[in-house]
């Protein structure tokens, strides 16, 4: 069993910050500033920068900075919990950025397992420990999802996080009933951040402590209040979570399954659905975007199938 130093939970609900892009494929920093005004305003637990669906792969170090920089100011004005993403496959690069990211003091630091060739169980403990040197402190979130490398168990990432106690919590997607039982031998004392959709069972199965969250790329007061309600009323939250997949899985993952885009194109059309701050559906080049009129589409679908997330 794995126990961690202790370090403040990353728990509860929180919202990725997604990039507007322009035509030209800038970013609009105008329009990512209003949106986490907005997410401040919706009163989620935390905001996240730079993952997936943040295209953190598609950034020049310029822009990382600005991104990061215009978070944590408005964060801190308003005592609002951030977690900077300073992945990217190249492992100097990333170590780069986690140095920087540090500097700006957020909750913690989310890293991956540099991309291009697989580490080692070994290569992937030296490179954890490094990145904790670099982050002077600040503890550290592993982001393992379904599409890294290597995805690993839960008894390889207890192992993983034990040579590497910096490392306070983990985002990684969620499985069976096995995969919990393994998940609550292997991961005690650990944050794990399951996948938005699934956070209900995650709190049944005493596991989850929060979610880095696709539900609030779709509404981030409505996940917020979803998350509230688990603590008294988990009965009524796993029955939105069974009509929250039954929407994701006949609306959203087609785009994926059926046609190639990226889990990022869902997420940004999950915010146009929702249609709650600036954000649209355009990616940077060369990934595709989905139409902003399949958005709009949706958006009375999900409005009638989904109403408890739209108060």
């Amino acid at each position: 069993m794995n126990v961690k130093t202790p370090h403040p939970a990353i728990g509860g609900n929180w919202a990725s910050l997604l990039l507007p892009i322009a035509a030209d494929d800038s970013i609009e920093f105008d329009k990512l500033g209003e949106e986490i005004d907005i997410l401040i305003d919706a009163g989620v637990d935390g905001i996240y920068s730079n993952g997936t669906a943040g295209e953190f792969h598609n950034q020049t170090e310029e822009e990382f900075d600005r991104i990061q920089a215009m978070l944590a100011e408005r964060c801190k004005a308003s005592s609002m919990p951030f977690v900077i993403g300073a992945c990217q496959p190249d492992p100097l690069i990333m170590l780069n950025r986690i140095s920087r990211a540090a500097a700006l003091n957020p909750r913690a630091i989310q890293v991956i397992l540099p991309d291009w060739w697989p580490l080692s169980d070994a290569e992937a403990a030296d490179f954890l420990k490094r990145a904790a040197d670099v982050a002077c402190g600040i503890p550290l979130i592993l982001y393992n999802p379904p599409h890294a490398k290597r995805v690993l168990s839960p008894k390889a990432l207890g192992m993983l996080c034990a040579a590497a106690p910096a490392v306070i919590g983990i985002k990684l997607a969620d499985g069976d009933a096995s995969w919990y039982a393994e998940a609550r031998r292997h991961l005690s004392g650990l944050s794990l951040l399951v996948p938005g959709h699934h956070l209900a069972t995650g709190i049944k199965e005493g596991v989850a402590t929060g979610s880095f969250s696709n539900v609030a790329c779709l509404s981030p007061r409505g996940a917020q209040a979803w998350t509230v309600s688990m603590r008294d009323e988990l009965d009524a939250a796993l029955d939105l979570e069974r009509r929250i997949c039954t929407f994701m899985d006949a609306h959203i993952v087609p785009f994926r399954q059926e046609f190639g885009y990226s889990n990022a194109a869902l997420d940004k059309l999950l915010s146009a659905i929702g249609n709650w701050g600036p954000v649209g559906t355009r990616l940077r080049f060369p990934y595709r975007s989905i139409d902003m009129a399949e958005a709009v589409r949706l958006r009375g679908i999900a409005l009638s199938e989904l109403p408890d997330l739209f108060p």
